[in-house]
């Protein structure tokens, strides 16, 4: 008979990991099958707030970290890989095996870590995925990249716009004005976004990510995967999740409604299911 358990949660432990020209910052807590907790591109690990002790209170062990130029990890200074870092971080934990869940960068560096270090990653939990490889195309995007590049030649408020720019992407999305977006929400992705831009805007050019060209490779993972995307989001990423769920072997996939592309945190009900299920039906706790 198997008995299900709620374990107290033990103490977060935050530390750095060393990496090549850096170091990652990290917190863990839990314990049980491991499962690494990926952020966004321009946020930080406060991200995964709702689900970090959430999925410890499972039965796992969960590790969630700052990118390399986010957070409070090393800023850029040469070229670097995402899926190189986390595999270092993996090592650094002595963690043979993870489940990873990435939204947006996140997710594309999951995917690049599980070509790169297949025997690394058990499972893959995909967000609004970004895949690296596919370009962006979306005209909506196109255009708040443009002036992302804009605002960096304004020394007043360069880095205001830039700011600014990044929500109206990724946190209200094509369909929605700033104004029918949670405040709250809003208000903290912009916090984390602006001392994102104040911590490591001097390494912007510093460094170049290096990825794997994942987009013609999605069929090669061996990974159960999990695809969730919101109906609200940019059209660039409903067709990554189109791909994925099309390309990876038995890949489930999910669309949120009334989310753009901050699935985790504005259906957070609907995503916390979705994960829990999955890892319930994926990870051995025996």
């Amino acid at each position: 008979m198997t008995h299900t358990r709620t374990p107290a949660i033990t103490a977060i432990t935050a530390a750095t990991a060393p990496i090549d020209a850096g170091e990652l910052f990290y917190e863990s807590t839990g314990e049980g099958p491991p499962v690494v907790l990926l952020h966004g591109g321009m946020l930080d690990l406060t991200m995964w707030d709702e689900q970090f002790t959430r999925l410890a209170t499972l039965g796992h062990h969960v590790i969630r970290y700052d990118a390399r130029g986010h957070g409070r990890s090393s800023t850029v200074s040469r070229d670097y890989a995402h899926h190189d870092d986390l595999h270092a971080l993996l090592t650094h934990l002595d963690i043979p095996r993870a489940t990873l869940v990435g939204l947006s960068l996140g997710a594309r560096t999951a995917i690049d870590t599980a070509l790169a270090h297949p025997q690394s990653v058990s499972a893959l939990i995909l967000a609004s995925p970004g895949v690296s490889g596919r370009p962006f195309t979306d005209p909506y995007v196109a255009h708040h990249t443009a002036q992302q590049i804009a605002a960096i030649g304004d020394p007043a408020h360069g880095a205001q716009r830039f700011v600014e720019h990044f929500l109206r992407m990724w946190v209200d999305g094509p369909h929605r004005e700033p104004s029918q977006v949670n405040p709250r929400l809003r208000a903290r992705l912009h916090a984390s976004a602006t001392a994102n831009v104040a911590r490591h805007a001097h390494g912007l050019g510093a460094g170049t990510p290096q990825e794997i060209g994942a987009a013609d490779r999605l069929a090669s993972i061996g990974a159960p995967t999990l695809v969730l995307d919101g109906e609200l989001d940019s059209t660039d990423i409903t067709s990554n999740a189109q791909a994925i769920a099309r390309s990876v072997p038995d890949a489930e996939h999910q669309r949120l409604a009334s989310a753009a592309h901050m699935v985790n945190l504005e259906s957070q009900g609907p995503f916390n299911l979705a994960v829990e299920s999955f890892l319930a039906s994926t990870t051995d706790h025996t």
